[in-house]
């Protein structure tokens, strides 16, 4: 059983939710704590997973069966784990992922319809008993987050690139793993002026450290 010295903190939720801006806000709030950070994402934060985010996330790959997607994302997170994450806790680090498990929950299961115990083996055959320390989980509606994407200028991912439906569906999943398992899942609004969208978030960070 693998004992963790530091931290992992989870920032996941709908696309456009602001996640990059509410990560680079906590990694500050740590680092003037003197807290050492990590900062990564999933499906990536190694080179392999680099390399499998660019094939699972392409708009060029429509033809990418549910299984085979579900697939990718469990070889990318086992890679991250091992690689990346666990080295890095047991060093006393603190890991900030934008993603992590409860998204393939979330996009797999409850938007794909992919067997929620099959995913589980396979999250149990990767994770083991590790879990994140905190997920927080930035809620927005789909279409509010994605005006704000296109309003940056940039395309949307294979994922993001879906009907409305679908991702309300992965939307209700974060919202219902938080409701099952509220002591380590936390929900911030984030249709909030940004402030307090940082505001809220870092007040559940301190309340961990």
């Amino acid at each position: 059983m693998f004992v963790a010295k530091g931290l992992m903190i989870v920032c996941d939720g709908s696309n456009g939710a602001g996640k990059t801006t509410i990560l680079k806000a906590i990694s500050a709030h740590l680092e003037s704590k003197g807290r050492e950070v990590v900062l990564t994402r999933e499906p990536g934060g190694t080179p392999i997973g680099e390399k499998i985010r660019a094939l699972v996330l392409s708009p060029e790959t429509p033809e990418m069966c549910d299984m085979t997607e579900l697939m990718l994302f469990s070889a990318a997170r086992a890679q991250h784990l091992n690689e990346k994450i666990l080295p890095a806790l047991a060093e006393g680090k603190i890991v900030l992922s934008d993603r992590f498990s409860a998204a393939t929950v979330s996009f797999q299961h409850y938007a794909r319809g992919l067997s929620l115990d099959a995913i589980e083996q396979l999250n149990s055959l990767v994770l083991g008993d590790f879990k994140p320390t905190i997920n927080i989980i930035l809620d927005l509606d789909p279409l509010v987050g994605l005006k704000r994407v296109h309003a940056r200028g940039e395309g949307l991912d294979r994922l993001e690139d879906q009907d409305i439906n679908f991702l309300n569906r992965a939307r209700e999943g974060y919202l219902k793993q938080a409701e099952q398992y509220p002591e380590s899942f936390a929900v911030i609004n984030a249709d909030q002026p940004l402030p307090s969208v940082i505001q809220d978030t870092l007040s559940v960070i301190d309340a961990l450290l």
